[in-house]
């Protein structure tokens, strides 16, 4: 079985490091990226806010050297879905089964004014460029705004806003700031009550400003002030701001989209083309969009993938569920478990902040870089 994956992702990487653990010389798989390395979305924070480096959070594809897998390092510039084929500047390739795992592409220019008065921090190198800046600022009134919905990791805007906190009063800054948190959204993380809670009273005791239901829609570079889609007006010293998601260009002209994502089958991740499948941020399956619902359903695809290798059957099917961890600042996380099934309201847990959850959520990234570069990591080197 030849399998092809477009997109070395939280998805694209779980699902070849299945496929070869299982199967190994059994499958052929074509794992391709235009990116030469990856970067898990918490680090950007922590180069952000000089936790760590660039160089200790980048992790080659090179490393992945596994049974049955090649890694292509390339644009992909079409895809038919049908053929389940695509073309690509080093050429073409075709498989028995076709998985689309592309993320959402980010669009900062899409908000006016946000290139020139503000920053972006959801890509690695803006977040990385961000360190510097940080470093550089004296101080003043901060917005971290989202301009758009949906967007990846509905914590992020949160978590910048706590370790902000941090680090302008580990700087003497924070006397003289004023930190803001701008979003559409009408809690920080609306599927979970609970966190959303403890992250309100975290603000309120660190003193940062909360704007729930309020949309960024451009940023006035030459007044310093960021304009909300009712018309209000923040002023603001420095601008962090979530960009615009849309799916990659080269998906959205493949004809696999409705409504500007990828539908799919929300038990099986199937498309309605046959034995085409996606998976993560380009799908409109009804989670966030973060790289652990992207990893769970990587693993039932590959459940099915080798069930079928095998010639045999398999019951698994996609639970909606993921766990992600939250920056509280002092050096705790918090970790929430949400579940989504369609036709129901969310539901889950939430575990308060502690230094124990902190170490968790390291050795999460660790155990990820072990399966699937096969090396050890710490996220926090310098």
């Amino acid at each position: 079985m030849r399998v092809l994956i477009l997109g070395a992702g939280f998805g694209g990487l779980q699902l070849s490091a299945r496929l070869s653990e299982e199967l190994g010389d059994d499958v052929e798989v074509t794992l391709i990226d235009q990116a030469d390395g990856f970067v898990f979305g918490f680090s950007k924070l922590d180069v952000m806010f000089g936790r760590t480096t660039e160089q200790a959070v980048r992790h080659s594809y090179a490393d992945v050297v596994k049974p049955g897998v090649r890694f292509v390092s390339t644009t992909i510039r079409a895809i038919d879905p049908v053929a389940k084929r695509v073309e690509t500047d080093a050429g073409g390739f075709d498989g028995d089964v076709l998985v689309v795992a592309l993320g959402a592409d980010l669009h900062p220019e899409a908000t006016p004014g946000l290139l020139e008065a503000g920053y972006e921090f959801y890509t690695p190198d803006a977040a990385f460029r961000l360190r510097q800046i940080l470093q550089d600022f004296p101080g003043g009134r901060v917005i971290i705004g989202v301009t758009s919905t949906p967007f990846k990791c509905p914590p992020a805007p949160s978590e910048t806003a706590l370790l902000m906190h941090d680090f302008l009063a580990e700087r003497g800054l924070r006397d003289r700031s004023e930190i803001a948190l701008v979003m559409p959204l009408g809690a920080p993380i609306p599927p979970s009550p609970a966190a959303s809670q403890a992250i309100l009273a975290a603000f309120a005791e660190r003193g940062i400003s909360w704007h729930p239901s309020t949309l960024i829609t451009r940023l006035d570079p030459d007044r310093k002030v960021a304009v909300t889609a009712a018309g209000d007006e923040i002023a603001f010293h420095l601008f962090l701001g979530v960009p615009k998601h849309q799916v990659p260009a080269v998906v959205a002209e493949s004809g696999m989209c409705v409504d500007g994502w990828i539908p799919v089958d929300p038990l099986t991740l199937q498309t309605r083309y046959e034995d085409v499948y996606a998976v993560g941020d380009v799908t409109s399956v009804g989670t966030p969009k973060a790289g652990v619902f992207s990893e769970r359903q990587a693993d039932v695809v590959a459940d099915t993938l080798i069930a079928r290798a095998r010639d045999a059957q398999t019951s698994s099917t996609y639970d909606g569920t993921g766990i992600c961890y939250l920056e509280f600042g002092a050096e705790e996380v918090a970790r929430v478990q949400v579940t989504f099934v369609s036709g129901r309201p969310p539901y889950g847990t939430f575990d308060d902040p502690s230094a124990q959850l902190a170490r968790d959520k390291a050795e999460f990234g660790t155990s990820r870089v072990r399966r699937w570069f096969g090396r050890d990591w710490t996220s926090l080197e310098s």
